[in-house]
């Protein structure tokens, strides 16, 4: 498995029942998408979290890092490694971010 199940779980919990979530395959982990928008996820090395890039800054300022699964950041996401993973706080409050990001996106068919 390319990703903790233990992990996604949390991520489940921490999302709670919202209308228009959904779970995919991709970027070799799980991700949580909101009307066909990416909100979260988890990989082999952590969590991914979209706050887009208004709220980035913000989202580093509380913990998280860039996110760059190539050496090259990707604009708007950020990540979590295992450990700080487990901070509830930090997690509640890139949950709450990202999922302010993706009800402002258009949904996606």
């Amino acid at each position: 498995m390319a990703y903790s199940e233990d992990m996604a779980e949390t991520m489940r919990a921490d999302l709670g029942v919202e209308p228009g979530l959904t779970e995919k395959k991709m970027f070799g982990g799980l991700c949580f998408l909101l009307h066909g928008n990416m909100v979260c996820g988890v990989h082999k090395d952590g969590a991914m979290y979209r706050p887009g890039k208004e709220r980035e800054a913000e989202a580093i300022s509380l913990g998280a890092q860039p996110l760059s699964f190539t050496g090259r950041p990707m604009g708007g996401m950020v990540e979590v490694d295992a450990g700080g993973f487990e901070d509830a706080e930090l997690r509640a409050k890139l949950t709450e971010l990202s999922l302010a990001n993706a009800a402002s996106l258009p949904p996606k068919g």
